[in-house]
């Protein structure tokens, strides 16, 4: 069985090197959803608390949120950290809250101090879904992403493998030792 959550991210991006409108830099409300598989877990009845998946994926994906992601060697990368060093602003504020860990993959690298994402490919919805299973797919037994940007949609289905031993009070997965890390109840 699957569970599943939706994510809104706002972000700007441009495709360059594109010849048409997405050349320009332009903004998007992006809807991702993520569905993950297991089998039931006896006392909750859920495959993974759907709170609990968004909470994982958001520590990460936050990035993306009110983000400029530009693709590596794109001429407007140098120009606009030049900008964000004029206006002392590269190293994030203390109004730059709402910002999650920084990463580095193959495929992207997320900069939160000063809300930029610099990825190794054009950003598409196809790229976003490459980008965000790349990120999560050790956290999440991910089945399908799915993610709408304006009138574009990509999906992708996976086959996730294995079970996890769940908590049966809250659903969430247990540690190695069989104890739940959010409320202390153990593998009966």
């Amino acid at each position: 069985m699957r569970s599943f959550t939706t994510l809104h991210l706002q972000y700007a991006h441009r495709f360059y090197n594109f010849r048409g409108e997405a050349q320009y830099l332009h903004g998007h409300t992006g809807i991702l959803t993520i569905e993950v598989e297991d089998s039931i877990n006896c006392g909750v009845n859920m495959v993974f608390p759907c709170n609990e998946i968004k909470k994982t994926a958001w520590e990460v994906l936050q990035n993306f949120d009110h983000a400029l992601i530009l693709r590596e060697d794109d001429p407007l990368l140098p120009a606009i950290l030049a900008v964000y060093d004029q206006q002392g602003i590269r190293n994030g504020t203390a109004t730059n809250t709402m910002t999650g860990p920084a990463f580095k993959t193959a495929l992207a690298t997320a900069h939160p101090q000063c809300r930029l994402v610099v990825t190794k490919e054009t950003m598409t919805v196809e790229g976003m879904i490459k980008i965000v299973y790349d990120l999560l797919k050790d956290k999440l037994k991910i089945a399908r992403l799915t993610f709408v940007s304006g009138d574009n949609s990509a999906v992708q289905d996976y086959t996730p493998s294995g079970t996890t031993d769940r908590c049966p009070c809250c659903g969430i997965a247990l540690s190695a030792n069989g104890v739940c890390p959010k409320c202390g109840c153990r593998k009966m």
